[in-house]
């Protein structure tokens, strides 16, 4: 198994939950301080403009969405020693499609990045925002992998898991300064935490098909960033209750079928060898689950901190 820690490797763990945390786990600290800071070389900074420019130039029917960036976490424990003492608060700000593409896929990203072993330092300017990763298990013991269109900006033709990212959208979210209907920060970090949970759920349903009562409720294993780009993305593990071909026949139908050209469901052992033919933050998911596999009860947590 492909160590977290290995300098070849095309993924970095920011934090492995073995045990999978439940949403009561999981929280949100979601603020300004946590967005992305602009680079002092303002000729880089324009080039954010003129790579998205390029890109509208090629196809007019890219849209600007917003999306949460990932801008670290905080580990708690409440004086215990097992998995149930345990909490994760990730910090999440604000950003968007168009600075995505200008920084953390533009061919200059790696100018965007800081020297630093810090990673919220290092890629504090950069985009970075958080995607999101299922490990689906089927009940006869198989894993759900997609493999990605040849129309899409990022991987075309890659295995991936089924996911998305959450959205800030679906919660009203414009800005820092227009939250539609939430009084207070504490109302605000619950309903970004919960999306968390909701939105790959939606994503699942939305990819492969399945209806969201044949999944059982979601934990979450950690976040690994591919080396490439920086790219950070949260997994999380469901079991679903239908069998490998009741799932073939749903993906037919998919509401977002036209990401992927074909669904697989795969056993653990013949995964190993797709992995290089996987984006490096959902390798790195794949890695999360081996970890969630051979974990025992109780705590454990793996961090880059």
């Amino acid at each position: 198994m492909e160590k977290a820690d290995d300098p070849c490797s095309p993924f970095k763990i920011l934090i492995a939950c073995p045990s999978g945390l439940p949403p009561s786990q999981v929280s949100v600290a979601f603020g300004e301080r946590y967005d992305r800071i602009p680079h002092l070389d303002s000729s880089l900074e324009d080039s954010i403009s003129e790579i998205w420019n390029q890109r509208l130039h090629k196809n007019s029917s890219l849209f600007n969405g917003r999306k949460f960036r990932y801008g670290g976490l905080t580990l708690h424990s409440e004086g215990g020693s097992s998995n149930e003492d345990s909490h994760v608060c990730l910090n999440l700000g604000l950003t968007d499609y168009r600075t995505f593409v200008g920084t953390n896929l533009s061919p200059l990203w790696e100018k965007f990045l800081v020297p630093a072993e810090d990673d919220c330092i290092r890629c504090r300017h950069t985009s970075s925002p958080l995607g999101n990763g299922a490990i689906v298990e089927t009940s006869d013991g198989k894993i759900v992998l997609l493999q990605r269109s040849n129309n899409v900006g990022e991987f075309p033709g890659h295995f991936v898991f089924p996911g998305g990212h959450p959205e800030p959208q679906e919660l009203g979210i414009e800005s820092h300064g227009h939250v539609k209907g939430f009084e207070d920060s504490n109302t605000i970090n619950g309903k970004v935490s919960q999306e968390m949970f909701d939105s790959i759920i939606r994503e699942v349903v939305e990819e492969i098909g399945v209806p969201p009562e044949s999944l059982r409720n979601p934990v979450f294993i950690g976040i690994s960033r591919r080396e490439l780009n920086v790219r950070p993305a949260a997994f999380f593990f469901m079991k679903c209750s239908l069998e490998s071909v009741e799932i073939q026949d749903l993906y037919t139908s998919a509401q977002d079928g036209y990401e992927s050209t074909q669904l697989y469901t795969v056993p653990l052992i013949d995964i190993e060898n797709m992995t290089s033919r996987m984006p490096g933050c959902h390798h790195g998911g794949f890695f999360l689950y081996k970890l969630m596999l051979q974990a025992a009860m109780g705590d454990k947590f793996i961090t880059d901190h």
